[in-house]
């Protein structure tokens, strides 16, 4: 299970090089993708849960990851995202479901098809639940931020024409 996911930190760091990542940026970009694909080994392999859910589970702690290494790095999220969740993407059900196609048993190509989108699917629910968190987060630090300002120079205010 390690050396998985040591082989998954190795190609998305290659996947980060050709994504013009720089620098520490690279090594942590890589780090997510390494992470990633061990909670989606864990989960699936000692927590018996289903691949949908080990998906989910992995893009969730991937989300986490990346959108920590942004603030960290004061970059976008998208350098750390993409890297994080490149090696759970469903390559492998794609193609075998276009291999089936091409053999002509529709049948195994839908099931495969349908399995691949809900895999993509959970990834992209993962992501975008966390980036909606994270950033409900942000703005009701900034709209406190804004209160206090506000009572600030309004007791400013009714200071100054006392005076």
């Amino acid at each position: 299970m390690i050396i998985n996911s040591i082989y998954a930190l190795i190609a998305t760091f290659c996947f980060a090089v050709l994504s013009n990542a720089r620098g520490k940026k690279l090594i942590f970009a890589s780090v997510g993708g390494g992470i990633t694909w061990f909670i989606y080994l864990f989960v699936s392999s000692y927590l018996n849960l289903s691949s949908i859910l080990s998906y989910f589970s992995a893009s969730l702690v991937g989300a986490i990851y990346s959108e920590t290494m942004a603030r960290v790095f004061k970059t976008p999220v998208t350098t750390f995202i993409i890297g994080a969740i490149i090696p759970l993407v469903p390559g492998s059900g794609m193609y075998n479901t276009m291999f089936e196609t091409v053999q002509g048993n529709i049948d195994k190509s839908l099931a495969t098809g349908i399995n691949t989108i809900g895999i993509a699917g959970t990834i992209a629910v993962g992501v975008f639940s966390v980036s909606s968190i994270s950033k409900a987060i942000i703005l009701f630090k900034r709209k406190l931020h804004l209160d206090r300002i506000r009572a600030l120079r309004h007791r400013s205010k009714s200071h100054n024409s006392k005076i």
